[in-house]
């Protein structure tokens, strides 16, 4: 039984207790919301060395780390660099989007290693070896499509990105909308592609019932990708965008009468007075499904910085109830990440996590400010280099310019709360 059945029959399971006591909640909660749909546990029967994560309402705001190789870049060694980079840092999830190499043989590596939760959007494999096989990716067939997802299933990823909503309707109002950016979805474009150049619905929609017997066969849990998301502010919120999403609710209802975990992906690229309103949509049309957003990015003017502008989007749309966000990397828009960007990714994202945490008063959230605060108040810089997120980066910045007193060198001498202290305890003395 999937965990999805087992909450349904009234069963907590191991993941359901795990996830539980790991959110400081009763394991009730954790099982009453599996139930509902609210919270999924991505836990594939097949990853043996998993430690199980719950994502959802009422728990900590998630960051998935996205790793994998290009056609230009990249192998085994540094994905799993990556992967080590990435649990290092706190990432909760990693999503392997390999596409060069041997693609098969990196993502086994990957789940064999990875205590984290593995993603993977099947359909980059299933394009690659369709124009191996077929000679173009728009000859791609459904038992193509099935065979590469029930392999990935097979070697234990824990969710997938599927892009179940690009359907000829969506695709046809895309059309009809003109956009500045048109698909930057990969595996939306693989699909829409197939759709316009063989005028037949997509695969993945029109056989979405087999998809779902793969999905509760192994308890995968399917990430509903947003294949027509917005890839600039030009294109936000849009008919195309929003047809999608419909189809996507009907679909999650689907998925969860036939016993299978589902979440749901969003923008994308969105302008800041936007990102409320988006997630406000998707938790009705998807009836409280989890949302798992990349970014979004508020702004398209920040090549190079994306994870800041990644981490503006992240933590508003945490806060508005976004429960899993994808991290941006200071490379998106122009290269593959390395290690690095993936430290700094992950840290971006975490931080606006951690933010939207505090605002949704997840529990104990606002515990940690309030610990760094006293640390800060006492002078104790240990403590706070311990609470930081990059405890190295923190004491390294602080040892950089020693001084002989309690503050840091910003303000040395005239450190604000050293010299309120000594007044406070001492009102007479002149300072």
């Amino acid at each position: 039984m999937t965990q999805l059945e087992l909450a349904r029959s009234g069963v907590i399971s191991e993941q359901m207790r795990y996830v539980a006591e790991q959110e400081g909640l009763d394991a009730t909660f954790v099982q009453q919301g599996v139930a509902e749909g609210t919270i999924v546990i991505p836990a594939n029967i097949n990853h043996g060395n998993l430690v199980p994560l719950g994502i959802g309402k009422g728990l900590r705001t998630k960051v998935n780390a996205n790793i994998g190789t290009s056609s230009d870049f990249g192998n085994m060694s540094t994905e799993l660099d990556k992967l080590q980079t990435a649990i290092d840092y706190g990432s909760d999830t990693v999503m392997d989007l390999s596409t060069g190499g041997d693609i098969s043989a990196i993502r086994r590596a990957i789940v064999a290693a990875s205590p984290l939760p593995v993603g993977t959007v099947p359909i980059y494999q299933v394009g690659l070896e369709a124009i191996v096989r077929h000679g173009a990716i728009v000859d791609m067939t459904i038992d193509d499509i099935l065979d590469v997802i029930e392999e990935h299933a097979t070697d234990g990823v824990d969710f997938v990105t599927v892009h179940c909503g690009v359907t000829k309707a969506t695709v046809e109002r895309l059309r009809h909308q003109g956009r500045v950016t048109n698909i930057v979805s990969r595996g939306g474009a693989f699909l829409a592609a197939r759709i316009l150049h063989t005028g037949e619905e997509n695969p993945l929609y029109e056989y979405y019932d087999r998809l779902l017997d793969i999905a509760r066969k192994y308890d995968v849990t399917l990430s509903l990708g947003d294949g027509l998301r917005p890839g600039s502010l030009a294109d936000a919120s849009d008919r195309a965008q929003f047809e999608e999403l419909i189809t996507l609710g009907e679909l999650t209802d689907r998925a969860r009468e036939a016993g299978v975990q589902v979440m749901i992906e969003g923008p994308g690229h969105l302008p800041l007075d936007q990102v409320v309103s988006n997630v406000q949509m998707e938790k009705s049309i998807c009836r409280g499904a989890p949302f798992y957003v990349l970014g979004p990015l508020v702004t398209d003017i920040g090549a190079g910085y994306d994870h800041i502008v990644g981490a503006i989007g992240g933590a508003i749309a945490a806060a508005a109830g976004t429960d899993f966000l994808c991290y941006v990397t200071p490379t998106e828009h122009l290269g593959l990440p390395d290690t690095a960007d993936v430290k700094e990714g992950v840290i971006a994202s975490r931080i606006a996590a951690h933010a939207g945490d505090i605002v949704k008063g997840v529990k104990g959230a606002r515990d940690w400010d309030d610990k760094m605060a006293r640390a800060r108040s006492s002078f104790d810089w240990e403590t706070q280099a311990e609470l930081s997120l990059n405890q190295e980066r923190a004491r390294g910045v602080h040892a950089k310019h020693t001084t002989a007193g309690r503050a840091c060198s910003m303000c040395g001498d005239f450190c604000a709360m050293e010299l309120i202290e000594k007044c406070l305890d001492s009102p007479q003395v002149r300072c």
